[in-house]
């Protein structure tokens, strides 16, 4: 699984922050890491050097293998809360894609489990 980090002018991506990125992102996402090729990782601040409640942004773009980009944003008051937000989404999303998967392959016909039960 390949990191990306882009930010905008006013994030300021720095060794640590970058860790910190690739830390959580690894911690979080891990488990998925063979169906991934890709995760770019887009950081911006919506109020530049102002302070505001959840201006601090956070876009993953996740490429799976085989099935089109999947996009989640996490919004915070600092870019950390952003990040762990964002990679916490994209689990959620790619746990409810990959369960709807496997669910297609072992009810092909269209069928549900409460009909294949009756």
């Amino acid at each position: 699984m390949q990191i990306q980090i882009n930010s905008d002018k006013n994030v300021t991506v720095h060794h640590k922050l970058s860790h910190f990125v690739e830390a959580e992102l690894h911690r979080v996402l891990d488990r998925f890491g063979t169906q991934l090729t890709r995760i770019e990782v887009h950081l911006s601040d919506e109020n530049a050097s102002k302070n505001g409640m959840h201006d601090k942004r956070c876009k993953l773009e996740a490429r799976v293998r085989g099935l089109q980009p999947m996009v989640v944003t996490g919004a915070a008051s600092n870019t950390q809360q952003s990040i762990s937000g964002a990679a916490e989404k994209m689990k959620r999303q790619l746990e409810a894609t990959f369960g709807r998967l496997a669910d297609r392959r072992f009810y092909p016909s269209g069928l549900t489990y409460s009909e294949s039960v009756n």
